[in-house]
């Protein structure tokens, strides 16, 4: 977790108004989340730190690849990615409950860690189906593999022995 030191933006001694913080995020950065479903990625964070009295309001723009696994044809890819997030962090000593659209800090917080924020971020832009095709230049499945796979497929409702048990169950249509 030392590494992630490098996503903690101390707020105190920043001045009124807005800030820009930018990092390059990599391999070594999803090493440090242990299930990360990202293993490696290309990515470009812009984060512009706005700072007013009461809060702190935090635009996150990342871009870059993230190379993913296809679930088809089981092939890495690279998938795009293109995320605008902006979060909320607000200075005071109440508990506000279980709200996760606004981050409470209080007086003994010097600093804000975003690297959750970020792993969170770019986790949940990924696509829920993998497929080669995401990757936008008209790459297609290896078609390789998709034969291989549509023969070892077993489908094949013909070459299936019906137990003739059931054919009396038929007839009750």
């Amino acid at each position: 977790m030392k590494s992630l030191r490098t996503y903690a933006i101390p707020f105190t001694g920043l001045k009124l108004g807005k800030h820009l913080f930018e990092y390059e995020i990599g391999e070594d950065f999803f090493k440090e989340f242990e299930y990360s479903l990202v293993k490696k990625a290309t990515l470009h964070c812009k984060v512009e730190l706005e700072k007013q009295e009461t809060m702190l309001i935090l635009n996150f723009n990342i871009t870059g690849t993230v190379t993913a696994t296809c679930d088809k044809c089981l092939s890495e890819y690279q998938q795009p990615i293109a995320i605008e997030e902006q979060q909320i962090a607000r200075f005071s000593e109440e508990e506000m409950g279980e709200d996760d659209e606004i981050i409470t800090l209080g007086k003994n917080d010097h600093e804000i860690d975003i690297a959750g924020l970020i792993y969170e971020y770019v986790t949940v832009a990924m696509p829920f189906v993998a497929l080669c095709s995401n990757q936008g230049d008209g790459k297609q499945c290896d078609e390789e593999m998709l034969e291989s796979l549509n023969k070892l497929s077993v489908n094949d409702e013909q070459t299936e022995k019906i137990d003739p048990r059931w054919d009396a169950l038929k007839k009750l249509k």
